[in-house]
């Protein structure tokens, strides 16, 4: 795990472009609460999750174990029911897909009477792959000024930035997609953080200006799927 942990820095610096510091969210999706203590043990606090009932599970687990700062990332698909048991956990959410969800995250989260707002990410659907979740690029800036504008949502949800998972089969590869949500990104002055990147591609998306890097099987080895 350390090993691996020190050459994954080591590659983000060689690839991030200059003045960034992209945060590595270590996506502990069916890792044991074991291996995300060896990560904390190393200095690390930046988490991700894609289910609500693990996030929690292994919040409320570490929580115990001391590890009470870790920052935990939501970066699955949510929907509205799950909202209200996950907020008092999450750090950040990486994927608001609409207004709905974006609405029903602003009501708790004030419902919870939090010190600061919650970070979040449009998640956009960047190669337009049907059945995939994430808005349609076209939807992205009407979400962003509804985010910044309406007085509830600008009061509760904080936006950073964009985040996609692209396709990798596509024509130009992941790094075209990549391209094209930095661009979609320079259009919407609120959103200038990008959530993109994973395992076998964060080199390519920390040259398109990456800021937060999602990195599991690099990090904990191959997960267990049983």
């Amino acid at each position: 795990m350390a090993e691996r942990y020190a050459a994954i820095k080591i590659r983000i610096k060689e690839h991030a472009q200059a003045g960034v510091q992209p945060v590595l969210i270590a996506v502990s999706k069916t890792q044991p609460v074991e291996a995300i203590e060896a990560l904390y043990a190393l200095g690390h606090r930046d988490f991700g999750e894609n289910y609500v009932q693990e996030l929690v599970r292994k919040s409320e687990a570490l929580r115990e174990k001391g590890c009470a700062d870790i920052r935990w990332h939501f970066i699955g698909h949510l929907q509205t029911n799950k909202v209200k048991q996950l907020l008092p956990h999450l750090y950040a959410i990486h994927t608001i897909h609409s207004d709905r969800l974006a609405a029903e995250l602003a009501k708790r989260w004030s419902d919870l009477t939090p010190s600061g707002k919650l970070p979040v990410f449009i998640e956009v659907n960047i190669d337009r792959e049907e059945g995939k979740s994430g808005c349609p690029p076209e939807d992205a800036r009407g979400i962003a000024l509804r985010l910044s504008l309406d007085p509830v949502l600008s009061a509760n949800l904080s936006l950073q930035g964009l985040m996609c998972i692209p396709d990798p089969d596509q024509p130009g590869g992941t790094r075209a997609s990549f391209q094209r949500l930095k661009d979609l990104g320079s259009t919407i002055p609120s959103a200038g953080q990008l959530s993109m990147g994973m395992s076998d591609d964060f080199e390519a998306a920390l040259e398109q200006g990456a800021t937060h890097i999602r990195i599991g099987t690099a990090l904990f080895g191959e997960r267990n799927r049983n």
